[in-house]
C-alpha cells in the first residue's frame, strides 16, 4: 500500500532536474514525481536500476567520490543544456550500532562523503549556471536526526545530516538575492522497501509478526503521532511544492516531515 495523488502532467513541462538517490525510496518517488508533471530528470547510483521512467536519463556513477560527482554534473549539463532544480536526496548509513566507539576514522569518511560532501561538490558545479540565468532550485533532503539522533546506531550520520541542515542555510543567505532559492527537506522514518526488509528482518530475528516490530521502531524513535511512517510518495510531493512557483517565497527554511515524531517545539 502506497499514496497516489493526482498529478499535472505540464506542472514542470520544460524544467531540467537533477536528483542525487533517484533510484530507491524516497528519491524514486522524487524522480517519478517530476518525470509525470512533464520535466526532464537525470539521476545516478552505482548500479544501473532495472529500468527508468520515461523523459528519465540515468548515470552510474559513485556519487560518494568527487569523480563521480563530476561525471554526473557533466552529463547533467550536456543531456538537459542546464539544470533548474537540483534534489541532493542522496544519503544513508552503514555505521555499526555501538555509539561513538564502533564508528572509526573509515566509517566517519564514508558517512560524511556521502551525506554531507556529495551534496557540497555538486552544488558547485551546478549552482554557478543557476546564478548565470538568475533563478534556480536546490532542495537538500537532510533528516530529522540532526535535532533528534539516534546515537547509539547513526551518530556519524547525524552529525554529517546536522552539518548539511547547517551548509544549506548557510548557502541561502549567500544566493537569496541572485534568484536561487535553497530549502531544507527533513524526513522522520520513511516506508521505503528497504524500511520494510528491515522490518521483516526484526520481526523474524524477534520471533514477532510485522506490525509489533514496526512499532517497536516508532517506539525507538519516541513514537510517531499520526501512527505511521510516511510514504515515499509524500516526500516527493513536499519536494515538488519547494520546486514550484507556487513556493516562490520560501526560501532557507527546513521542512520536517515525520508524523509530529520530534516532540518539540
Amino acid at each position: 500500500m502506497s499514496v497516489a495523488f493526482r498529478i499535472d502532467p505540464t506542472e514542470f513541462a520544460g524544467k531540467r532536474v537533477v536528483v542525487t538517490g533517484g533510484t530507491m525510496g524516497a528519491g524514486e518517488a522524487i524522480v517519478t514525481r517530476f518525470a509525470r508533471a512533464g520535466a526532464k530528470v537525470v539521476t545516478a547510483a552505482r548500479s544501473q536500476p532495472q529500468s527508468v521512467g520515461l523523459g528519465v536519463h540515468f548515470v552510474q556513477a559513485d556519487l560518494s567520490m568527487p569523480e563521480g560527482i563530476a561525471l554526473l554534473a557533466d552529463q547533467a549539463l550536456s543531456h538537459l543544456g542546464g539544470v533548474d532544480v537540483v534534489v541532493h536526496c542522496l544519503g544513508g548509513s552503514s555505521t555499526p550500532g555501538g555509539g561513538f566507539q564502533a564508528a572509526t576514522e573509515a566509517f566517519w569518511q564514508q558517512e560524511l562523503s556521502l551525506n554531507l560532501l556529495a551534496t557540497v561538490r555538486l552544488d558547485r558545479l551546478l549552482v554557478p549556471q543557476m546564478l548565470e540565468r538568475g533563478e534556480g532550485v536546490v532542495i537538500h533532503v537532510a533528516s530529522i536526526q540532526h535535532r533528534l539522533p539516534l546515537h547509539e546506531s547513526t551518530i556519524a550520520y547525524a552529525a554529517a545530516k546536522a552539518a548539511l541542515a547547517t551548509y544549506s542555510k548557510a548557502l541561502s543567505k549567500e544566493l537569496g538575492l541572485s534568484g536561487v532559492r535553497v530549502n531544507t527537506v527533513s524526513p522522520g522514518w520513511i516506508r521505503t522497501s528497504a524500511a520494510d526488509r528491515m522490518v521483516e528482518r526484526l520481526a523474524e530475528s524477534g520471533g514477532i509478526d510485522e506490525q509489533t516490530a514496526r512499532q517497536s521502531i516508532m517506539d525507538a524513535l519516541g513514537g510517531i503521532p499520526i501512527g505511521r511512517p510516511a510514504w515515499p510518495e509524500e516526500v516527493a510531493e513536499l519536494v515538488a511544492f519547494l520546486s514550484s512557483g507556487r513556493a516562490a517565497s520560501i526560501h532557507g527554511a527546513d521542512y520536517v516531515i515525520d508524523g509530529g515524531t520530534i516532540p518539540t517545539v
